[in-house]
């Protein structure tokens, strides 16, 4: 389970441990500076940023850029184009998304979403939201979920999402919804929160909460299972939402909401981490942990998001998933349908992207940063 989920395994409570002690020894440096490698160029493919989480509390989280046109990949290209930034990124890239030519990176324990022009990376302001998660957007506004308990003056809240003037960056209004929310999606005027409950265990939430976008009130909330964690729309009216279970015997699997009818209309008995919608496709994989057997499960597959029913348990063909200790993020390019999967390997070393072609072929890796995991693309 990636650092990502606020529900920490004991194992990687010795990890922290064991970083709280390197923090000290390095007495304040920062992380390391950015390198460039030559994968290959294609014109015809996407460039793309990919958000390095970076251990929590370590202040690591990092950005790398993937230029399709001269194949180069940076690594760490925050730091040194906003050189004047203090912290650099900050403590915990936890989304990453594109919108009116702005890119956004949520860094949820530094409480922030760092705003930068997605041309140039540089800086141009941030969002302030405490204990922030995802982003997502309609209509000119951002929406940003938070696990805090206060909305601006109003406390006692479960969690909320925030609404966002995305000229200002200034959060204009607020709709509580449930304990500790993850990520949103949104579908005609209707917003999907998935909630987690994630501070909670043995006591997890297991709804969706519905937000009625026009006047930004939570009108009702689906049950669906343990510990939701990702929501994502299809092309069909369809949410797909994940649950990472109890860790013991409540397992992760794949729902499917209706959005007409409001309810789970099927499931898919697969373990889902992360989840990315391509066409008629969804790529996932799950990094399922077990306090039974004390270790983590990894698989992948697709789905058949038309039909609903998995079409395959492994989308790489190549024998290269025996390489990747922890799967972190996934992605496909909208245009050439590359496939990118990230390594966190042990969450102490730097990853590993690795680019596969749509037939699951391994085409080059090269080394990310500290658990990389969130992608978006732009177009050149």
């Amino acid at each position: 389970m990636r650092f990502a989920s606020f529900h920490i395994p004991r194992h990687y409570l010795l990890l922290m441990v064991l970083f709280a002690g390197l923090a000290a020894c390095r007495k304040g440096a920062g992380v390391t500076p950015g390198d460039d490698t030559n994968v290959g160029a294609d014109s015809l493919r996407n460039g793309f940023y990919l958000l390095n989480e970076g251990n929590m509390g370590m202040n690591l989280a990092t950005l790398d850029y993937y230029n399709s046109g001269t194949g180069i990949y940076s690594s760490n290209i925050y730091s040194t184009i906003n050189p004047g930034a203090t912290k650099e990124l900050g403590d915990v890239g936890n989304d990453l998304q594109i919108y009116g030519g702005k890119l956004y990176a949520v860094i949820a324990m530094s409480d922030k979403v760092e705003v930068m022009d997605v041309h140039t990376a540089k800086r141009i302001g941030q969002i302030n939201v405490p204990s922030c998660r995802y982003i997502t957007f309609y209509k000119g506004k951002a929406y940003v979920s938070s696990y805090a308990t206060v909305a601006g003056s109003t406390p006692g809240v479960s969690g909320y999402v925030a609404e966002v003037d995305t000229a200002t960056l200034q959060v204009i209004r607020t709709v509580s919804v449930g304990r500790q929310p993850e990520e949103m999606a949104i579908t005609g005027d209707k917003m999907y929160v998935a909630n987690s409950g994630g501070y909670s265990q043995g006591h997890f939430e297991r709804t969706v909460s519905v937000v009625n976008m026009n006047t930004f009130t939570e009108t009702k909330r689906i049950d669906v299972a343990l510990n939701l964690h990702h929501a994502k729309a299809d092309r069909y009216g369809d949410v797909y939402v994940t649950s990472r279970g109890d860790y013991y015997d409540v397992h992760s699997k794949l729902y499917v909401i209706d959005t007409q009818k409001d309810i789970v209309k099927d499931s898919l008995p697969s373990a889902v981490s992360d989840i990315w919608i391509s066409g008629d496709s969804a790529y996932i994989y799950g990094v399922e942990w077990s306090y039974v057997t004390n270790k983590n499960a990894v698989s992948y597959g697709i789905v058949d998001i038309k039909n609903e029913r998995l079409l395959a348990n492994m989308f790489i063909t190549d024998g290269t998933e025996k390489q990747i200790t922890t799967p972190s993020g996934v992605a496909v390019d909208p245009t050439t349908k590359e496939i990118y999967v990230t390594d966190a390997k042990d969450n102490l070393l730097p990853g590993t992207l690795y680019c596969f072609s749509p037939a699951g072929k391994k085409k080059w890796s090269v080394t990310g940063g500290n658990i990389p995991g969130h992608f978006a693309f732009v177009r050149h």
